[in-house]
């Protein structure tokens, strides 16, 4: 595809990955509950049913079929793009997807593949409670052969799903709804495909780093731009793959500012910021204080928006803790 740049919202720029990889891939096929004729429950799949025929098809509220017939469609030579409405609903599919599309490379010997696309949503709004709101990238990334990647930008949005689909592997693409109605930005469409993998430098400072992913990172540069005001420093790197995780970025960037803090919207134990923190210390990084997880505490998410807004990490809290991490004292 020719390469164009337009405005586009973060939902607008994954429709425009959705168009791009229909036209440039014919064994593309986009399904899921509600991705057909409504066109997603989010609008993010409006117009391609419209023009690409049967392509582009609505399923039966049974997230355990839409995996097994993807995985199966993609050992024969497809590429299905399917859509799990919310993360959660993709445990009722584990085992498509963690026993059977993982394994698809391993068992047979390197003779098959499972270029599979997952797209879903996570992530807290107002009223989602305990079944609509869990954010469980950490849970996938245990699972060797799955990659998982996490976009905040309108741009990331669409190369991320654009990299996954053309990957021979299964690739996650965890989407977030807070982001899909955002701001239009500048959005490079068309062109070579980028690879997988890499950072994102999100903002400069030499007294701490905070590594974050997804919409966890807009906050923290918010934090990170209050922090300078006071002559603290703080470098946000994003990491928008998982998995392939950019180690060597975080640790570079840990050396330089001896401290550590990783924000995620996940709740903090067995959250994949753990993992962060271990990669730095088994690269031997000397560090001035001990490195911090912000997450969402170890609680169910309450319906009430009031409440479930006081739980997920916010600027204040994340330049709170990150002030006392500079500056030390009691959290």
């Amino acid at each position: 595809m020719p390469e164009t740049t337009r405005k586009l919202s973060y939902g607008e720029a994954v429709n425009a990955a959705l168009h791009r990889l229909m036209e440039e891939l014919p064994e593309t096929l986009v399904y899921g509950e509600d991705v057909g004729v409504p066109g997603g429950v989010f609008g993010v799949t409006r117009g391609l049913r419209k023009q690409y025929g049967e392509r582009v098809f609505d399923t039966p509220i049974s997230e355990s079929a839409i995996l097994g017939s993807a995985v199966g469609a993609a050992m024969m030579g497809r590429r299905p793009i399917v859509e799990i409405m919310w993360a959660d609903f993709s445990l009722v599919a584990l085992d498509q997807i963690v026993n059977q599309a993982a394994n698809v490379r391993y068992v047979s010997g390197g003779r098959l593949t499972a270029p599979l696309t997952i797209r879903t949503q996570q992530g807290n709004g107002p009223g989602a409670c305990a079944q609509h709101s869990q954010c469980l990238e950490a849970l996938f990334l245990h699972v060797p052969g799955l990659r998982v990647c996490m976009p905040s930008t309108p741009q990331d949005a669409h190369d991320l799903l654009v990299a996954a689909v053309h990957s021979d592997d299964p690739v996650l693409v965890v989407e977030n709804r807070t982001l899909y109605f955002g701001a239009k930005q500048e959005v490079t469409v068309g062109g070579p495909v980028p690879p997988a993998g890499g950072s994102r430098l999100r903002h400069e400072g030499s007294d701490a780093t905070v590594v974050t992913w997804g919409a966890m990172t807009w906050r923290a540069v918010e934090a990170a731009r209050t922090l300078a005001g006071e002559g603290i420093g703080v470098e946000v790197i994003e990491t928008p793959w998982l998995n392939p995780f950019d180690t060597g970025a975080v640790v570079g960037s840990v050396r330089r500012t001896g401290r550590l803090a990783v924000v995620h919207e996940a709740n903090v134990t067995g959250g994949f910021g753990a993992e962060v923190v271990a990669r730095v210390a088994g690269a031997g990084v000397p560090l001035q204080a001990p490195p911090i997880r912000i997450g969402t505490p170890d609680v169910r998410m309450p319906a009430a928006p009031i409440l479930a807004q006081a739980l997920v990490p916010d600027a204040h809290r994340i330049a709170g803790e990150v002030r006392t991490l500079v500056r030390g004292g009691a959290r």
